[in-house]
């Protein structure tokens, strides 16, 4: 579709939709991590790209423990916590 020929009113409401579905992925804090993390939510915690998180385990900086037949990656909370230099407390 032509965005030229598009009012003013619209374009605003499709930018809108665009920039809502890039942040679809629940807010993650530190406070209340599960123990296996997606590649969207440690993203989003990291604030880097999906991509990049991806890259990070295969290049063994960020390990990914690959779930069921797809093959999903899952991070285990110590290891994203360590990548950020948050020792994780000992009880």
């Amino acid at each position: 579709m032509d965005t030229q020929s598009l009012p003013k009113d619209k374009l605003e409401e499709q930018k809108t939709a665009r920039t809502a579905k890039k942040t679809a992925v629940k807010d993650v804090s530190i406070d209340n991590l599960p123990d296996l993390l997606t590649v969207g939510e440690v993203a989003d915690l990291l604030r880097v790209s999906k991509l990049t998180v991806k890259r990070w385990g295969k290049r063994g900086k960020l390990p990914a423990i690959r779930i069921n037949a797809r093959g999903d990656r899952r991070y285990r909370k110590e290891a994203v916590l360590w990548l950020l230099g948050i020792q994780p407390e000992e009880n």
